[in-house]
Formats: structure tokens, sequence, C-alpha cells
């Protein structure tokens, strides 16, 4: 007996997803022989892909303790599968479904649902009013704060009043029956206030500044005042030219600087222990404007003072006048570089000051050899101006004896090296001769008699120097 033969062919199994399903989306993909093996492989991949999604979206709903599968669930388990998400569907606005009518022509098709779409009316629309459309986002730059003070502008919050000032402007005089004015406070009342004041400001110093930084201004000041060796004095200077972390520190130094230089100068004494005050004081307002990393600007009304007082003081220490004046005309000269461009009215204001030191009457040698230092330390051609064009050499010289060589009369030459320098063979002027003695005849009248004499013995200099003079004019 043979065994009976089994079917050649057994009825595929299909499931939700049927195989004409994908061979309509090959026939839209433009592939029309599509055999139904392929078909069904294919149709057997996609349901089990869905059923993958939907296991993982059902993760989510049970962790969100939910019944309810949500579109959300469906695109975390895209995400998580790697799979680009869909988009156009959201949970938090589902879409609403209308059912179609039935077809009377195709009876066999079941019901058909579709998204209705709402009809807007363009004349209500029109009617309506028209809505603003907010502003974007923008940003704008402006000071949060600056030095450590908050500046009051609208984009910062308003300062909250201290409760000092509240009671002071809350408290009124108190009124009186008869008709005499109050009684002024007293003195000892007035003292009382200050003494108040200054307390609570050197409370608030304690506030503002470190303990560190409070260690560091005392044994830096220390260090600084001449009773202290040379190789601390160095030490303590280097750090102010080249640390980082002083700009606290700024406004406090520059107090100290002042209130040194004043000291050392209202006595009006010739102890060189004043000398080797300002000299030092000069090196920390010199160390200060080289170190790049302090913000210096907001104090230049306060290092300015010191510079100036020093270079026109007239009671200098003898042995430390020249070197005093050199050193505070090559800061002030230093000064000027670093900020001249930021405040363009900051050189012709100190060249006044300077000119009006220089041409004043009633000022002594010391104070007008300081004003023309200055002049120097400013450049050519503030001395142009100041010493030649304003007359400051002619009022020099005529308080000059003939035969004279001083220190003022070294600072007029000195000013006159800046304007030409002299010749390495110096030739006198031959005055017999009608060209040399013209010359001579304008030093006298740009000069005056005492430094025209003076610029005599070198004949290519001074010509050079009427030159430059004469070039400007």
């Amino acid at each position: 007996m043979s065994k009976p033969k089994g079917k050649s062919a057994q009825a595929s199994q299909t499931g939700i997803y049927n195989p004409e399903s994908v061979k309509d989306v090959a026939e839209s993909l433009g592939i029309s022989n599509l055999s139904d093996t392929v078909a069904s492989s294919l149709a057997a991949d996609v349901e089990y892909r869905m059923h993958q999604v939907i296991e993982e979206a059902s993760r989510f709903m049970r962790h969100g303790r939910r019944t309810t599968m949500t579109t959300s669930d469906i695109d975390q388990a895209l995400r998580v599968l790697n799979i680009e998400p869909l988009y156009g569907h959201n949970s938090f606005n589902p879409p609403a479904f209308r059912r179609a009518l039935p077809f009377p022509q195709l009876p066999t098709v079941g019901p058909v649902y579709f998204v209705e779409d709402e009809e807007i009316d363009f004349d209500r629309v029109l009617r309506e009013e028209k809505i603003t459309v907010p502003k974007g986002v923008n940003w704008t730059a402006h000071w949060l704060a600056v030095e450590g003070v908050q500046p009051l502008i609208p984009e910062n919050p308003p300062a909250i009043p201290r409760d000092t000032d509240q009671q002071e402007v809350t408290k009124s005089p108190p009124i009186s029956n008869t008709g005499f004015p109050p009684t002024p406070p007293s003195d000892r009342s007035t003292n009382k206030k200050q003494q108040q004041q200054q307390q609570q400001q050197q409370q608030l110093v304690k506030q503002v500044l470190s303990r560190e930084l409070q260690l560091y201004y005392t044994r830096l000041t220390t260090s600084l005042l001449p009773p202290s060796d040379f190789a601390k004095r160095t030490a303590a200077l280097a750090s102010l030219r080249h640390d980082a972390g002083l700009q606290a520190l700024l406004p406090y130094l520059i107090r100290w600087v002042g209130e040194s230089v004043v000291n050392a100068l209202k006595d009006s004494s010739d102890s060189d222990n004043d000398g080797k005050v300002l000299e030092v004081m000069l090196h920390v307002v010199s160390a200060i404007l080289e170190n790049s990393a302090l913000f210096i600007e907001p104090y230049l009304h306060q290092i300015l003072p010191p510079i100036l007082s020093t270079l026109l003081h007239s009671f200098l220490p003898p042995s430390y006048a020249t070197l005093l004046r050199t050193m505070a005309s090559q800061t002030l000269s230093r000064l000027l570089t670093q900020h001249s461009t930021t405040y363009p009215s900051l050189s012709p204001r100190i060249m006044k000051t300077l000119l009006l030191a220089l041409i004043s009457p009633d000022k002594s040698k010391n104070t007008r050899e300081g004003a023309i230092r200055g002049l120097i330390g400013i450049g050519k051609e503030a001395v142009r101006k100041g010493l030649v064009e304003g007359g400051g050499i002619r009022v020099v010289g005529s308080d000059c004896t003939p035969g004279e060589s001083s220190s003022l009369v070294n600072a007029v030459m000195d000013a006159l090296h800046v304007l030409q320098p002299p010749s390495d063979m110096p030739e006198s002027l031959d005055t017999s001769a009608d060209a040399d003695a013209a010359v001579y005849a304008q030093m006298k009248e740009v000069f005056g008699d005492f430094f025209a004499e003076k610029l005599a013995g070198d004949k290519v200099w001074a010509m050079g120097v009427l030159g430059s003079v004469s070039d400007q004019t």
C-alpha cells in the first residue's frame, strides 16, 4: 500500500494585515509584478512590527496608570525603538471624526470616517478686531553693576533704602508755639553724628573687604612706608604691579596715597623722610597704572591731585625735589597716554593748569619748574604751546639772573631739547654777520634775552628750535 500524498499547496493563513494591502502599496510605488509569497512575507513582517510597537506603547500606558492608549504612548514607543516618530498627531488635541453617508453604488463597502474641516467665513474674520501679535523675544545689554555699585536704570531693580535714611526723612523739626525760630542743634550733636558716620563707614569697610584683603592692605602699607627695607618695598610694588585681585582694594589704596601726600606736604618741611614718602607714593601710583587688571578710570579724579600737588608744590625736600618732579612728570605722562583717548579733554585741562602755574606772577621758581616738567611729560605740543607760545619761557627768563644755572633753567633747557635735540658739534652764532644777527634778534623776541643767550652757543640747535616753532605757527 502506498501512503496517501499530502496536498501540494496548503492554504496560507493570513493575519490582521492583508497581503492585498501590500500589493496595493507596491502598485502605488510602481511595482506591479509582486508575487504572493513576497506579499505574504511583507504582511507578516508588518504585523510583527505593529505588535512590537503596540507592546512598547502598552508599557508606557501601564506605567502611566491608564487603561486607554494614547498617541503619546505610540510616539514614546517609536522613540524607544529608534523609529522615526509620527508627525501631526497630538493626544492633547484629538481630531474629531465623522461618519460618512453610505454609498448606494457600493453596498459592500463598510462605514467610512473622515476628519471634519471647519468652514471659515472670511467676512466674519475680516469684521472681527485684529489681534496684535506680541513682540518676539529679544535681548539688550545694560550695566548690572559698576565697581560693585548698582546703577539706577529701569532694567535694574530699585535700591532698597536703609532704615537710617528713612528715619532721617520722616523726622520733622519740632514745632513751637512761640514766634521764635527753633534752636539750631549744637556742635556736640554734629560731632556725635560725624563720629557715628565714621564708625558706620569703618564697619562698612570691614564688611565689604574680606579678611584676607584687610590683612593684605595692612602688610602692603607697612611694607611700603620708609622704615621698611628695600626688599619688602620692591616686593610690595611688584605685587601692586602684577596681582589681579586688587580691584576691591583700589579705592582704599588711592585714598591712602592721597592722605599720605597731603600729610607729607602740609608741613612744608625739608625732612628727607617726607621726600621718601612722596617717592614711595609716586611709585605706588605708577604701579597701579601699570596693572592691566585694574579698572582705574572711575578714580582718575582722585589720582591726579596727588600727582599735581607733588609736581607743583613749592617746598619739596631739596635733595628730592628734582627727582620727585621728574617722577611726577613721568607718571602724569603715563596716565595721559593710557586715558587721553577715552577722555579727550583731560590733556587740555591739565595743560591749562600747568600754564597758569607757569605764567602767574605770584608763583615761585619751584612751582614753575614743576609746571615745565609737567609740560615735558605731556609732550612736544604742550611744550610748544605752553612754554613758547604762552610766553612761559620769557617769564622764567625775566626772573633769572645772567649766568644762573639752577634746576629751573635746566628744566627749560630740557624742554627745548624736546622741541629740537641739540647738535653733536655745536657752533656759536656770529652776531657780526647779518644772517646770524637776524636769527639772534628773532631768538630774543621769542625766547627772551636770557635763553636767547643760552641758545646762541649752538647755531644749528637754535635755528632748529626756531624752525619747529615757526612751522607750527
